[in-house]
């Protein structure tokens, strides 16, 4: 529920006027302030937003675990999120939600390619741990190479196709 209430404050954050600013601030923030938008009012607020939703994934982190210690926040779980956005598309609400998905089916169906392939090679299962840090690797840079937009855009341009199929116009 929190997770829904945040995207869609989130999407609906940047229909608004502040929204579009924020945009700009991001892209272009030389270019923002030439045309009046205060640079320290609104990357003071790009952090106070952040900040509040990250307050709140904390919140519920420690409700879902009883417990926030230092152990839970290796290095490996900040390069995993990394992953994730940049996977789903860097500056988009939905290639978030994208790149988690994708991101946490990729190991699962590898540990299950693995089981298939048991019989086949024997030793695939003590390897499974490299062959998916591996993959792992491999997803990200081919994402940053091939489509650096992630899957949002992937998802945008089939959204565009389906709308004018069987049309070309």
């Amino acid at each position: 529920v929190f997770a829904a209430v945040a995207v869609v404050s989130g999407r609906n954050l940047f229909r608004t006027r502040i929204g579009r600013a924020l945009i700009a601030v991001r892209d272009r923030d030389i270019a923002a302030e030439l045309i009046g938008i205060s640079l320290f009012k609104y990357k003071l607020l790009a952090f106070a937003l952040s900040s509040f939703y990250a307050g709140i994934a904390g919140g519920l982190w420690g409700f879902y675990t009883n417990v926030i210690t230092p152990e839970h926040f290796t290095i490996v779980v900040s390069i995993d999120y990394l992953a994730m956005i940049i996977v789903g598309g860097l500056g988009s609400i939905l290639g978030t939600i994208f790149g988690v998905i994708f991101m946490t089916v990729l190991p699962e169906l590898l540990t299950t390619l693995s089981l298939i392939l048991k019989d086949t090679f024997g030793q695939i299962t003590t390897l499974l741990s490299a062959i998916k840090g591996m993959v792992f690797a491999v997803t990200v840079i081919l994402f940053l190479i091939l489509e650096p937009e992630g899957l949002a855009e992937i998802w945008r341009r089939v959204k565009a196709y389906w709308r004018l199929w069987p049309f070309s116009y």
